[in-house]
């Protein structure tokens, strides 16, 4: 039979849920998404947050109202003066709590584990339109662009393309990261890797810092400015670009 207690707690832990459901639903914790990656990346952060609200709730309710409601007077007044007798494991909620967390676990797995697998490999399989080689030593980036036969500092790219990101290292191990892309991937001496990156959005570092690369590995002393500014133009602006520095 279910006591007092269980539907107090219970009661509380629904409010408290939809309360604070409701105000995550307003809360913008990312900066503007410049890629379909980045959006993928945000609403898979988005789902796991929402579902990880009830968890969180339930054990806040019950750990505040066990030491609300069952709090011992000290003896001086009038508490018990020893412990009282051993509580038993109560097995329903054992086996509730078991099979709800394992059924939580099955689901992330499932989405957005192995769908946000799929939605990349998706989005990296789309027609590509350039490459761009990206290398990383302490403590800058340079860009190559082999089909424009450039080579930059700076790392500026047209809107509404597909770029791959072949990434390598000079001395140490670096990491490759766009904020705004949400894009991140080792670069590794004597190894390239790859990423991938369907831009979506104009932007520049000027206006919002997340427009950079951004170095995401600890590799020496100078880590923390290993970055470089990224600039997306329209196609237009971008062919000028690469004309002047032909």
């Amino acid at each position: 039979m279910i006591n007092r207690d269980t539907v107090t707690v219970a009661i509380i832990w629904i409010i408290a849920t939809v309360a604070v459901e409701i105000a995550f639903s307003f809360v913008d914790l990312f900066p503007a998404a410049a890629s379909e990656e980045a959006v993928i990346v945000d609403d898979a952060f988005y789902f796991l947050t929402y579902i990880a609200i009830p968890v969180f709730t339930f054990i806040l309710v019950a750990l505040s109202y066990s030491i609300i409601k069952f709090r011992s007077r000290p003896v001086d007044d009038g508490g018990p003066p020893e412990d009282g007798p051993p509580q038993r494991t109560h097995n329903a909620w054992v086996r509730g709590w078991v099979l709800v967390t394992s059924a939580l676990v099955v689901t992330v797995i499932i989405h957005p584990g192995l769908t946000g697998l799929w939605e990349m490999d998706e989005a990296a399989n789309k027609d590509l339109d350039f490459v761009v080689k990206v290398t990383g030593v302490q403590w800058a980036w340079s860009f190559n662009y082999p089909d424009q036969n450039i080579t930059s500092p700076e790392l500026v790219l047209p809107n509404d393309t597909h770029v791959r990101f072949d990434v390598t290292a000079v001395d140490v191990v670096h990491s490759f990261w766009v904020p705004a892309f949400r894009t991140k991937i080792d670069a590794v001496p004597g190894l390239t890797t790859e990423i991938h990156a369907n831009i979506t959005e104009t932007g520049n570092y000027d206006d919002d810092i997340n427009f950079r690369v951004q170095c995401a590995e600890l590799c020496g002393r100078e880590h923390a400015i290993m970055q470089s500014p990224v600039r997306v133009v329209e196609r237009a602006e971008f062919n000028e670009w690469v004309l002047s520095k032909q």
